[in-house]
């Protein structure tokens, strides 16, 4: 097993564990910290097939560079990129197949908890998030990843790497939250207006990755 794929592995694994502890009430200072090993897990993994890729020649610095805009970092990692996806094709797609395992663990948590508050709402914002999800991953599997956008809306604010961060920031303080929500009855409101900000990105890079996935063969031809 490639240590990318071992790292993508060890986040599904720490979602269920944390999902168990969440349920049972225990430990929830240990349950955050647990979820933000597991959101560092996820750019990990990614920097792990980059140095397994390059043999070593590139470090973190690089790979952290090249995911926050720099130039000459991304022309160094992109065709590393490349080259993963054609030697491992199923490395993006586990990876996101783990993204997606840890954060429906999350959703069907925020459902567990939040349906005798919101009832009906909690259900739907949840089936929202994985029909866009299921549509998006599917139509993207197509023209291969969102790293791979290359539509002028696609590649707008809805999908820029400072979108990307924003997302996984608003996620991880989102999940941590509903930890100190259910455990420690911390305030329901602040918990109402993280998920609002989530569900609102959410949908747009969701629309960004649909149109991208659409338009992208049309602009090319």
């Amino acid at each position: 097993m490639r240590s990318s794929d071992a790292a993508t592995l060890v986040r599904v694994v720490l979602a269920f564990i944390i999902a168990y502890m969440i349920i049972a009430k225990l430990l929830p200072w240990l349950a955050v910290l647990l979820v933000a090993v597991a959101f560092v897990s996820d750019g990990v993994d990614g920097y792990l097939a980059i140095r397994a890729e390059s043999g070593g020649k590139v470090g973190f610095g690089t790979y952290l560079r090249s995911a926050l805009g720099d130039s000459a970092a991304r022309k160094l990692v992109k065709p590393i990129k490349e080259g993963i996806s054609k030697h491992f094709p199923y490395g993006p797609r586990i990876d996101v197949a783990g993204d997606r395992i840890m954060e429906y663990a999350f959703w069907l948590l925020f459902l567990y908890t939040f349906f005798d508050k919101i009832g009906v709402l909690a259900l739907f914002i949840v089936l929202i998030v994985v029909t866009r999800h299921a549509f998006a991953d599917a139509l993207m599997a197509a023209r291969g990843t969102s790293s791979k956008m290359k539509t002028g809306f696609a590649t707008a604010e809805p999908s820029s790497n400072a979108s990307r961060a924003l997302i996984n920031v608003v996620k991880f303080l989102s999940f941590a939250y509903l930890i100190l929500f259910y455990v420690l009855s911390y305030p329901a409101i602040i918990e109402y207006a993280l998920v609002a900000v989530l569900f609102t990105i959410i949908m747009l890079r969701g629309a960004a990755e649909i149109y991208e996935s659409t338009r992208q063969g049309s602009e090319e031809g």
